[in-house]
């Protein structure tokens, strides 16, 4: 939930320029007819090289929507530069795939007016109307849908425990907290690699523990996504919780016993990559995809490891129902938003929604997953997809990957078994997924403070974690904090979200 910290100047000119850029024009124009010229896309490139205009993923889209376009390629590097100006003088095209979910810039923008509330256009087309109603919620800003949300899984964390290092000790699988915490104690102190040495712990976490892997455990006890909704009809953040609390004794109980890598305030994301292909734990909270990329690390090392994973996506404690904290925004990665500078009547709206939806049919999203059959890739009698031609691919399709308005069309199967089970793990989270109520929410203190709050708090879960104070001092961090803006930012998003659902 951290959003980046812009010059509010710099946000309220962006606004500014759109209103003056949309003045006169309402956006409404019911009888306006549809501009028949190509429809414009400012789209994020993750590769490093720009695909061919006209190529042959780009003409086969055109033939199959029946619509032309063209893309405006911006850089991933540089997209919050590129993006903030263009918001800000008003140089937009008809769709703006905006990617940058938290930032405050963007939001403002959105919120401004100046872009079209396309809510109650999705049901008029077979596949905007199925975009699932968490996404759609998930993606609104105080109540308005400024935007097609790009639609991800929703909830793709569970956490992996090495199989073999149970298998070694005669243990089963965890399923509940209880029996993790005996996993991650019995492989911090019984020898799960049997190479004779004391080297090994249970979790191997990161610096990014609290935002991260530690918050994730939480929802296991109870916690919220970020923020939860109290009884009494408060948005709070999930850290001030009882539940979120509980979830640190637990962790820090653990970490005393030596279940989690005891220096793992200082650990990069690379270095805990490097660490669980090593050996040097067991558990990890992590995408359940991993399973697969740590393997492909081990075996790279050493091609005889005998590493092997156990996917949990239905870890539980006592009294508490089954639940996973969204890892995704609730399954919404950004908006294909339409600005009313550039689509200025519904006729044109709808022409775009048209081609929008198109390509969420299930033969462009082939196109722009795997390319065309028998150049890019091969499909055998199982339904299993190899990519034939690896650099043709990544020149050629891999850059409209990411700017699929759905990621979840079609799941291919793969020739890697821990893919095929992450898939259906991940899909059986969708319907125990917890998501930030406050995401859709706008709250002034928030894009000022937040950032400078939740580094407190940081600071002060991993000072108790690791013994350095106990618990009344991370309290009295919360405590001191609410006069800094965080009982401000309560009351904001509260009033805010009374009137959304009142």
């Amino acid at each position: 939930m951290r959003r980046g910290m812009f010059v509010k100047g710099a946000a309220t000119a962006a606004v500014a320029a759109l209103a003056l850029t949309a003045c006169g024009n309402s956006g409404s124009g019911e009888e306006a007819e549809a501009d028949t010229g190509p429809v414009t896309w400012m789209a994020m490139l993750h590769t490093p090289t720009t695909p061919e205009k006209d190529g042959v993923i780009e003409t086969a889209l055109e033939e199959h929507t029946g619509q032309k376009f063209d893309m405006q390629w911006v850089p991933d590097a540089s997209k919050e530069e590129k993006i903030n100006s263009a918001l800000a003088s008003g140089s937009l095209a008809d769709i703006v795939s905006l990617t940058v979910t938290d930032s405050t810039q963007v939001r403002q923008a959105l919120g401004s007016g100046q872009f079209w509330d396309v809510e109650k256009y999705l049901a008029d087309y077979p596949n905007l109307s199925k975009i699932d109603p968490d996404t759609v919620e998930a993606a609104k800003l105080d109540g308005k849908l400024y935007g097609v949300p790009f639609q991800k899984i929703k909830a793709r964390y569970g956490v992996l425990v090495r199989q073999d290092w149970l298998d070694n000790l005669g243990l089963e699988t965890p399923h509940t907290i209880e029996d993790l915490t005996k996993v991650a104690e019995a492989f911090a102190t019984k020898d799960p690699d049997g190479n004779g040495k004391d080297d090994t712990t249970g979790f191997i976490d990161r610096e990014e523990s609290f935002l991260v892997g530690f918050r994730s455990l939480t929802g296991y006890f109870g916690a919220g996504d970020k923020f939860e909704v109290t009884d009494d009809g408060q948005v709070v953040p999930a850290f001030t919780t009882d539940a979120f609390k509980q979830a640190m004794e637990w962790y820090r109980g653990v970490y005393e016993k030596g279940g989690v890598n005891q220096e793992f305030v200082t650990v990069q994301k690379q270095n805990q990559q490097d660490a669980i292909a090593q050996g040097k734990g067991g558990i990890v909270v992590t995408g359940l995809f991993e399973a697969k990329n740590y393997l492909a690390l081990a075996e790279s090392a050493d091609p005889k490891t005998p590493m092997k994973w156990a996917l949990v996506n239905d870890m539980r404690t006592a009294d508490v129902e089954h639940r996973i904290l969204t890892d995704t925004g609730g399954g919404m990665g950004g908006w294909l938003a339409f600005p009313k500078t550039e689509v200025k009547s519904e006729a044109e709206l709808e022409k775009i929604l048209t081609f929008v939806d198109k390509l969420m049919d299930e033969e462009a999203f082939a196109l722009m997953t795997n390319g065309v059959e028998g150049t890019h890739y091969e499909i055998d009698g199982d339904g299993v997809v190899t990519i034939t031609d690896q650099t043709s691919w990544e020149q050629e399709v891999q850059p409209f990957s990411s700017s699929r308005p759905s990621e979840k069309v079609v799941t291919y199967k793969s020739s890697t078994p821990y893919v095929d089970e992450a898939n259906e793990l991940m899909k059986e989270n969708e319907e125990f997924v917890v998501i930030n109520p406050a995401q859709s929410l706008s709250s002034d203190t928030f894009d000022r403070q937040w950032s400078t709050i939740e580094q407190q708090v940081n600071d002060a879960y991993n000072q108790y974690i690791t013994g350095q104070i106990e618990m009344a001092d991370y309290e009295a961090v919360i405590e001191g904090l609410r006069g800094q803006g965080l009982d401000a930012i309560i009351e904001e998003y509260t009033a805010a979200y009374a009137k959304v659902n009142g």
